[in-house]
């Protein structure tokens, strides 16, 4: 089985400020730990970023930006897309069927849209997936705090039987490649 990082919306914009996601620097130092043994073991590492036509997020605009605290290498496959879905309108599964790429190690920001969406849209197409369980994050959203998302989440995902034994949810330190 062939295996790639998927590191979703880390950005600039949401490790600070109003958009702030809960833990950001915590993430993203278990997200570095990942993907040093990642790029170790030759394993694939996919940095998807957001982008809209406005702040926070507009491309090349600050918040657009990856933090100065999340290590990435020149190496790295960089993915823009405009949607939650990772998928939609970018190349990101051309990357993956070029690379023999069945296995999905996700991990990011904002738990309940983009890492949901793209966590489900490859469990659709077909990939094994494991979501970090401490590896992602989010914002409380007026109903909800950032800690139970990230907990239903992990939840429902760790629940998910429809899709067959094709998804696990583990702690970073319990990630293998």
């Amino acid at each position: 089985m062939s295996t790639a990082l998927l590191i979703i919306d880390v950005q600039q914009a949401l490790c600070e400020g109003e958009y702030a996601t809960l833990d950001a620097q915590g993430v993203i130092a278990r997200i570095n730990a990942i993907s040093t043994q990642a790029r170790a073991q030759g394993v694939p590492v996919i940095v998807v970023q957001h982008e809209e036509h406005q702040a926070p997020m507009q491309h090349g605009s600050p918040g657009w930006q990856l933090p100065e605290t999340l290590s990435v290498s020149a190496q790295d496959i960089y993915v823009r897309k405009t949607t939650p879905d990772s998928f939609n309108k970018t190349d990101l599964q051309a990357q993956l069927e070029a690379r023999g790429i069945t296995r999905l190690i996700t991990c990011g920001m904002q738990s309940d849209f983009c890492v949901d969406t793209t966590v489900r849209q490859a469990l659709s197409r077909g990939y094994d997936v494991v979501l970090v369980k401490d590896g992602h994050t989010s914002v409380d959203n007026g109903v909800l705090t950032a800690r139970k998302i990230i907990d239903h989440h992990n939840v429902t995902f760790a629940n998910m039987t429809s899709f067959g034994p094709r998804i696990k949810v583990l702690p970073a330190a319990e990630v293998r490649f």
